[in-house]
């Protein structure tokens, strides 16, 4: 197998080479090593490539058997492999654990060969940190890949991996997935266990899961990765078959589609965005659905508490880490949007905590009452295409710490807000704009219910086939 028939398959059909015995692990593992070499100058994607990437350990017999995976560099860990945040605050820091979600991963069969670059602490949708330099997106390599997880992103669309690791609290999954034409799903809350020491992450906020390029391997990815752990807050329903069974499946009859054509915040939603939003509803009422436009179902300025009090809630705990690796926290550790958040958070009293957890209850409410009626939501996932790397910065050099986070979330407007409901959501690379960038489609389904965002996603592929799709900067 040469590169060119490396990343023509997805991470299912690379498995499936490998069971046909066509082709073995080890020579997948050398020609992602080859196309690591050849891309990642080029996008600074990948921090680290195993040295010794071809002896690491994975299933034979799981549905990704001998496929190679690259993990992000925060969230989930490898016991004896660095994992440093993106910040110099964990630099050269080992954890002695195996995250559940590694352990499900190698059970799967992926081999982890590799870490992506990410936002420090994932804390932005950029793609550079002082630590690592600029991630590029392989469309254009004067945009951003998205974040925070932005190595993950740039390496797949490349063609480095097939398939990588993701996290996603206010659209670290779904961002990438945009920006870089990727399919980027986040599952439902407690769908994926953060365990053993990381079950409720950003307070019930984040999860993990990948990035990838077809239906099929999240399908796939979803029955690997889902179940829950000891210590887990609470164990989700789980689904009534296989997720990669839905692949098979009937559609599901008419569902009732709710469409946003409107801004749900403080960034206008960009003409052609919202055009290729409405040709898609036009779609699905083709396929037999009804569809019924939506107002914005909730406040931005409460969604705005919800973000900012995440921030703060979650860097108060920074001193206790700092300390055990013997460290402070200050300009040589965190960058400048990120001590200012965290200078601010140690002034707020003990009280502004409930403050922050019943703005979340009040998004909440808001958005199950006005979604209630609906099966599935359809929106874009980002309100505009990948921007320069410099319309922002966390060194807070052309925009205040306030401004910053005030346009972070208006970016996000229609990501976060199903991280804090804990609804399934993907993003699917569905169009290309006039000027040669990925534009995301948002496929939302009700909590728990990731069997009906898979079947629309694979009604959505098979339209709308993007596979054959390659950016400028690829793997040949």
């Amino acid at each position: 197998m040469n590169l060119d028939e490396y990343t023509s398959y997805d991470a299912a059909g690379l498995a499936e080479l490998v069971r046909s015995r066509e082709v073995t692990s080890l020579e997948l593992t050398r020609l992602a090593l080859e196309a690591n070499d050849r891309i990642n100058p080029t996008i600074n994607a990948v921090i680290e490539f195993y040295n010794d990437a071809e002896t690491v350990s994975g299933s034979e017999e799981g549905p990704f058997a001998g496929v190679p995976f690259l993990r992000k560099d925060i969230s989930s860990t490898e016991a004896g492999r660095l994992y440093e945040c993106g910040s110099r605050l964990y630099q050269g820091y080992r954890p002695t654990v195996d995250s559940y979600y590694v352990e499900r991963v190698r059970a799967g069969g992926l081999r982890i060969v590799g870490r992506t670059t990410t936002t420090e602490l994932g804390a932005s949708g950029l793609s550079e940190t002082a630590m690592c330099g600029i991630t590029r997106n392989p469309w254009n390599l004067d945009r951003t890949a998205g974040g925070s997880s932005s190595g993950s992103g740039a390496a797949v669309a490349a063609g480095i991996v097939p398939i990588a690791s993701a996290s996603d609290g206010g659209g670290s999954t779904r961002i990438p997935a945009s920006y870089c034409g990727l399919v980027g799903l986040n599952p439902s809350r407690g769908r994926v266990s953060g365990g053993p020491n990381g079950q409720d992450p950003g307070y019930g906020i984040s999860r993990r899961f990948v990035l990838c390029r077809t239906v099929r391997d999240a399908a796939a990815a979803l029955d690997v990765l889902s179940g829950s752990y000891p210590g887990d807050p609470f164990v989700i329903p789980r689904p009534e078959r296989p997720y990669v069974e839905e692949l098979l499946s009937q559609s599901g009859g008419c569902l009732k589609v709710g469409v946003a054509l409107s801004s749900w915040g403080e960034v206008k939603l960009d003409p052609e965005i919202r055009d290729r939003v409405a040709e898609t509803a036009k779609m699905l009422e083709e396929m037999g659905h009804v569809v019924e436009q939506i107002d914005p179902p909730f406040s931005a300025s409460e969604y705005r508490e919800v973000v900012y009090g995440g921030f703060y809630l979650t860097y108060i705990g920074l001193d206790e880490a700092a300390s055990a690796l013997g460290r402070k926290v200050d300009e040589t550790t965190l960058e400048p949007l990120n001590l200012e958040i965290y200078k601010r958070a140690k002034k707020l009293p003990l009280s502004h905590a409930a403050k922050v957890f019943e703005h979340a209850r009040k998004v909440r409410f808001d958005v199950g009452r006005a979604v209630q009626g609906f099966d599935i939501l359809l929106t874009a996932t980002m309100p505009c295409t990948a921007p320069p790397h410099d319309i922002y910065s966390m060194n807070l050099g052309n925009m205040s710490l306030d401004e910053l986070m005030t346009f972070d979330a208006g970016i996000c407007q229609y990501l976060g807000v199903f991280s804090v409901t804990g609804q399934p959501s993907v993003s699917l690379p569905l169009f290309i704009s006039a000027k040669g960038l990925p534009i995301g489609i948002q496929i939302v389904g009700r909590f728990a219910d990731e069997a009906t965002v898979i079947r629309v996603a694979r009604d959505l592929e098979n339209a709308l086939p993007w596979a054959k799709r390659r950016p400028p900067v690829f793997a040949r």
